[in-house]
This record gives C-alpha cells, sequence and structure tokens, in this order.
C-alpha cells in the first residue's frame, strides 16, 4: 500500500496547476480600472514579454548548444542516455514556471491599483492572488516534471531487481537538475541586471537630480523599472525556487538510496511534497487584513498563511514518516521539523533586520542625518551583523537534523536527515513564493498609481503593500538562500556518493582523502571561497555599466525633450527599456560561463577532491556573502520607505536623498548579486555531479 504513495507526486503537481488556473482566472475578473490604468499595465506587460523572449531566444542557443555537448558524453560512454533530455526538460520547465507567473503579475499589478481605490484587504487579495500563480506553478510544474521522469525511468529498467532500478533512476534524476540550474541562472543574472540597472539610473536621474517623485512618469527609465520588476524578482525568482524545489528533493532521493531506504526512502520527500501543495493552498485562504495601513497589520495577515501551512506539514509529515519508515526511523520528522523551523527561524531574522518596524532598519534611516557616507557604513554594519543569527540557524538546523537522524552511527542516514531538513523547508514553498512574488506586483501597483495620478489615498494603500513587499522579498530571499545553503550540502553529500557509485562501476580503486591539509582539497576550498565574490565583482560590474547607460539616456531625454520635466511632453520609454535589454542578455553570458566552467576545470585539475573542497569553499562564502547583500539591500531599501512616510525629515529632506544613495547601492546587492548566489552554489554542485565520471576519470592530478 505504502508503495502506491507515488501517485501522489503527479496528483499533487495537477492540483497545483488547477489552482493556479484557478487564481489566474479569479485575477481576470478583477476590474483593472480606467483607461490609463490600462494603458501603463499594458506598456509594462509588452516590455516584460518582449525582454523574456528575446532572452528565452538566447538562452535557447545556450541549451542547443550543450545538448550537444552532452550527447557526445554519452556517446563516449561518460553519461546516461537521458541526461541531456533530462538537462532539456528541466530548463524548460524553470523557464516556462517563470514565464507564467510573470504573465500573470503583469496582468495583476493594474488591477491591484484600481483595487486600492476602494479597500486595501481588496488590493492585498489582488495581489496576493497574483502571487499564489507563481507559487503554485513552480512546484505543479516541478513534480510533474519529477513525475514524468520518475515513471519514464521506472518502466525503462522495469528488468531490474527494485534495489538496482532504484539506485539507477535516482542517480539519472540527480543529474537533470542542471538544467533548472542553469535556467534559473540566465533569469536570475539576466533579470537582475536589467532591472537594477533600470532601477538604479532611474533614481539616480528623477529623484536626486532632478528632485521629482519615484515612478513619476516624466522619468524615461520608469517603465523599463517597471518591466525589471517583473523579469528579475517575478520570472527570475520563480525559475531560482523552482531550482531549489526540484534540487533538494533529488538529492534526497539519491541520499536515501545510500541511506539504505530504497523506494520507500525516495518516497518520502516526493510524498511531503505533495502534501506540501494541500497545506501551501489551504494556507492561502487565511491571508486576509482589515483597513489599516501598517506593515504589522499587513504582516501578520501573509504570516498566518505560511503559519497554517507549516503546521499542516508539522503534523502530515509524522504520518508519512512512520507509514513509510517505520517508528525505528521516526528522527527524520524531526529533521524535517529543524527544516520547518530553520525556514521559519530565518525568516523573522529576516524580517528584523530589514524592516522598518525594528531598530536595525530604523538605526540606518538615524545615520543618514549625518550624511550619505554613514548611510552606507550602516546599512553595511546591519548586513554583516545579521549574518549571525542565520548561520546559527543554519548550523543548528544541520547539526540538529543529522544528530536526531542517527547520523553519529550511520553517516548516511545523518545526510539523509539534511536532505529532508531541506525538503521540509521547502515544503511549503506554494505559499512562501505567494507571498514573495506578490511584492513585485504591489511594486509595480504603486508606480502605475503614480504614474496615473491616482488619488493620494491610492497611492498610500499601494505604498503600504510596497514597503510590505520589501520586507517579504527580503525575507523570499533569506528564505531562498538558507534553502540553497541546505540543498547545496545536500548535494554535495550525493556527489561523494555519485563518484563512490561511479567507482565501484568502472572498477577503480577509489580512496578519498579530504583531510584539510590535502593540497588538493585545500586549493579547492579556496578557490571555491574566491569564486562568490568574483561572480559578485561580474554581476554588479554589469548592474554598473548598464546604469551608466540609462542614467546618460535619462540626462539626455530631459536636456532634449522640450517641456518634459514640465510635464508637457511624453518621454521616450522605449529606448531605455530597449538599452536594458540589450545589455542584460550581453552581461548574463559571462557570470554562466564562469558558473559552468569551474566545477570543470578545478576537477580536471585537482580531481575529485578538489572538486569537493571547491564545493565546500562556495558554499561557506557564499551563503554569508548573499545574507550581507540581501540584508543589508534590504536594510537601505526599507530605510528610505521609513523616512518617506515622514519621519527623520521626511521626503525631499537631505536625509531622504542619502537614503535614496542607500538604497540606490542596495538595489543590485539585494535584487542581482545576492539572489544569484544561491543559485551558483547549486548549479556548480549539479555541473559537478553530471560530469562526475568525466573527471573522476581524466583528472590531471
Amino acid at each position: 500500500m505504502a508503495d502506491s504513495l507515488i501517485y501522489l507526486a503527479p496528483i499533487g503537481s495537477i492540483i497545483a496547476l488547477i489552482f493556479a488556473g484557478y487564481f489566474a482566472k479569479s485575477v481576470t475578473r478583477y476590474n483593472e480600472g480606467d483607461d490609463e490604468i490600462k494603458r501603463i499595465a499594458e506598456a509594462i506587460r509588452v516590455g516584460a514579454r518582449a525582454y523574456l523572449r528575446r532572452q528565452y531566444q538566447t538562452v535557447a542557443i545556450f541549451f542547443v548548444s550543450m545538448f550537444i555537448f552532452l550527447y557526445i558524453f554519452v556517446f563516449t560512454g561518460y553519461l546516461n542516455v537521458f541526461v541531456p533530455w533530462a538537462f532539456i526538460s528541466g530548463g524548460a520547465f524553470s523557464g516556462l514556471s517563470g514565464f507564467i507567473g510573470m504573465s500573470v503579475a503583469t496582468y495583476t499589478s493594474g488591477r491591484t491599483t484600481h483595487a486600492a481605490r476602494t479597500s486595501l484587504n481588496q488590493a492585498l487579495r489582488v495581489a496576493f492572488a497574483g502571487g499564489s500563480v507563481m507559487g503554485l506553478t513552480v512546484v505543479g510544474l516541478g513534480l510533474l516534471d519529477l513525475s514524468v521522469w520518475y515513471f519514464l525511468l521506472d518502466w525503462y529498467y522495469a528488468a531490474l531487481s527494485e534495489a538496482e532500478r532504484i539506485q539507477i533512476i535516482t542517480s539519472t534524476m540527480l543529474n537533470f537538475g542542471m538544467g533548472a540550474s542553469a535556467m534559473a541562472l540566465f533569469a536570475r543574472v539576466g533579470g537582475g541586471i536589467y532591472t537594477k540597472g533600470a532601477d538604479v539610473g532611474a533614481d539616480l536621474v528623477g529623484k536626486i537630480e532632478a528632485g521629482i517623485p519615484e515612478d513619476d512618469p516624466r522619468n524615461p527609465a520608469v517603465i523599463a523599472d517597471n518591466v525589471g520588476d517583473n523579469v528579475g524578482d517575478v520570472a527570475g525568482m520563480g525559475a531560482d525556487l523552482y531550482e531549489s524545489y526540484v534540487g533538494s528533493i533529488v538529492a534526497s532521493c539519491a541520499l536515501a538510496v545510500a541511506a539504505g531506504f530504497g523506494l520507500r526512502g525516495v518516497l518520502v520527500p516526493l510524498t511531503m511534497a505533495a502534501v506540501g501543495v494541500l497545506a501551501s493552498i489551504i494556507g492561502m485562504s487565511f491571508v486576509r487584513t482589515g483597513e489599516k495601513a501598517e506593515q504589522g497589520e499587513l504582516l501578520r495577515a501573509l504570516r498566518r498563511g505560511v503559519y497554517v501551512s507549516g503546521g499542516i506539514i508539522a503534523v502530515v509529515s509524522w504520518i508519512v514518516i512512520v507509514v513509510l519508515l517505520g517508528w525505528e526511523h521516526v528522527g527524520m520528522y524531526f529533521a524535517v521539523l529543524f527544516g520547518l523551523l530553520g525556514g521559519i527561524g530565518i525568516g523573522a531574522s529576516t524580517e528584523y533586520y530589514t524592516s522598518h518596524q525594528y531598530k536595525p532598519t530604523r538605526s540606518v534611516a538615524h545615520s543618514a542625518r549625518t550624511g550619505h557616507a554613514t548611510v552606507i557604513i550602516q546599512g553595511m554594519a546591519v548586513g554583516m551583523l545579521s549574518i549571525a543569527p542565520f548561520t546559527l540557524i543554519i548550523v543548528l538546523t544541520i547539526l540538529g537534523s543529522f544528530l536526531v537522524t542517527g547520523g553519529m552511527s550511520n553517516f548516511n542516514l545523518g545526510l539523509y536527515g539534511i536532505g529532508l531538513a531541506a525538503v521540509g523547508m521547502l515544503s511549503t514553498l506554494g505559499i512562501t513564493l505567494a507571498t514573495d512574488a506578490y511584492g513585485p506586483i504591489a511594486d509595480n501597483a504603486g508606480g502605475i498609481a503614480e504614474m496615473s495620478k491616482q488619488d493620494p489615498h491610492v497611492r498610500e494603500r499601494t505604498d503600504a503593500l510596497d514597503a510590505l513587499g520589501n520586507t517579504t522579498a527580503a525575507t523570499g530571499k533569506g528564505f531562498c538562500i538558507g534553502s540553497a545553503a541546505l540543498t547545496a550540502l545536500a548535494l554535495i553529500a550525493a556527489y561523494r556518493e555519485q563518484i563512490v557509485l561511479i567507482a565501484a562501476d568502472i572498477g577503480m580503486d577509489l580512496v578519498l582523502d579530504m583531510s584539510i591539509i590535502n593540497p588538493k582539497v585545500l586549493g579547492g576550498l579556496m578557490l571555491g571561497a574566491m569564486l562568490p565574490f568574483a561572480f559578485s565583482s561580474m554581476t554588479m560590474t554589469a548592474v554598473g555599466r548598464t546604469a551608466e547607460m540609462v542614467v546618460e539616456e535619462v540626462r539626455r531625454q530631459f536636456r532634449d525633450i522640450k517641456g518634459l520635466l514640465e510635464g508637457n511632453a511624453t518621454p521616450d520609454y522605449a529606448t531605455c527599456v530597449d538599452i536594458c535589454a540589450k545589455a542584460a542578455l550581453k552581461e548574463m553570458l559571462l557570470p554562466a560561463a564562469v558558473a559552468i566552467a569551474s566545477p570543470i576545470v578545478v576537477g580536471l585539475l585537482l580531481g575529485v577532491e578538489g572538486v569537493m573542497g571547491l564545493l565546500t569553499g562556495a558554499l561557506l562564502s557564499g551563503f554569508t556573502l548573499a545574507v550581507l547583500m540581501a540584508n543589508a539591500g534590504g536594510a537601505w531599501d526599507n530605510a528610505k520607505k521609513y523616512v518617506e512616510e515622514g519621519n527623520e525629515g521626511g521626503k525631499g529632506s537631505e536625509v531622504h536623498k542619502a537614503t535614496v544613495t542607500g538604497d540606490t547601492v542596495g538595489d543590485p546587492f539585494k535584487d542581482t548579486s545576492g539572489p544569484s548566489l544561491d543559485i551558483l552554489l547549486k548549479l556548480i554542485s549539479m555541473v559537478s555531479v553530471v560530469f562526475a565520471s568525466f573527471i573522476l576519470q581524466n583528472a590531471l592530478f
């Protein structure tokens, strides 16, 4: 009977996609507003679709090239014949999830603006419905991809014994996460460069030089800025979390085999994912609020849904573990619980350091009294300090999961426990991602309200939703980073198991020396620790170059288009959109190439031990750097919002100008480089797994 639980995964995927369709349909039933709202929303929608179309055309060339490259390795005996096809499917499903989520988001923002004319609660529900499509699409397509491949491979290898069949299935499924990882990196890096190049350019000239409000229709970069919110923070984020979701599940499946659980161990993460779909849908029905436009009220509304979903998972996971693994392995349930609690703890920690309800962000706003430099100093200090509780939560989650699952007596059991902790953290992804995707929708709604010259109370309501969106986005990034750390650790463990299996298959006498004094391990550690910094430098530089072009274009239009600043002429929005699109597509290629090539090059030079060092070093430095960037950027952003609400001098004051500088610096921190790092950690792990056999047999040293 327990074996029939495998059908819960495809059933869960279908339910998720049905409800995603329901929420998408419910969004279209809301009134989009007057003609001006419709015109602006359509301009944003057209720009977002045009960029994604160009991005996918560029990425398609890469995927076709990689498909051919992988098939060469199939013909030379290094890869399973299914890997190139799985690579394509992983990338396609990841890109599709981002496209669907972004398309619905662009239809939702204008309707959110119109809903804010009458009710804050209605505006929240519209924006959250749009975000729910993103959340449910990601988990639905992720489970669908996994289910299709599981049943295909199970049928193909039906002649083998169950133990042999499950081992081959999990090894093959572990390989195809590289497609999702590659697509996620392109989406996050390309979208991040686009959105922050436009945002920084718009703020520097519009708010600081020209002194006009944020999202003012006179600013030529304002449409590009709003387009960027969708391609970077919706499509990019969706592809990112799709990759985390699939990666954590396939890593846990592979570790289940190493732990000796076989099919039943594989069923645990798949069943939990299916249960998580239902829990997320139930939690979504609890998201509603009153009319008080305060962050505390709005946060409680979203938290209520997340906590309900988490509570359902906490109860049902007990039953899943006991039925599939038995009472003797009930410790695995507590590993799931550690993952759930770790996710909640990361959210609470991130909220504390980035919400202007609390002291850290208010200290950044207060530091602006003495100038622009002190804002930068204090924001960096807040970001650095926020690493401490985040790291403590991750360490406790890892150690707790390892210990309660019997890792001290059986190392593989402990590793499987860590994998389940990652699955537990991501089990409520449907609603967690919905609260995250809600943020860019609310941000766009505020921009549309400003550009369409709505009544002040409309902008007040959208600003309340936007301020909450900054906090949920920061919390979502923390969640991404935390889940990436656990998933990357599980993938490193799975990589080690793959190496052992491959060596046994080819008859190689393998002895892994993972001692810190092994020069190959130490060299890999140092190269891995360096990689996130070099990668971040590339993405930050790309944002800077794009922003420079946008700044020059906005200045040109203010200078050459007569009457533009007085509101008597229409800016050329299309040129700024085109500048950002071309720059993003060009600039995203080098960071992606470095990420994919690094584990292969290090593996050929230093062998599998060097690769293990590379993955570990990148994990240690990458997740702490990502936390610093995400939380410093969030604190700078919300410090500006805090001042704009009338504190510390209010809008237009010198304090406000200083916080705008902080926010401008923080933009690429929190929306380009920081979020891209968690993908880097998982992508290099996936690439290492895919090319494990080649590296094992062809390393120079």
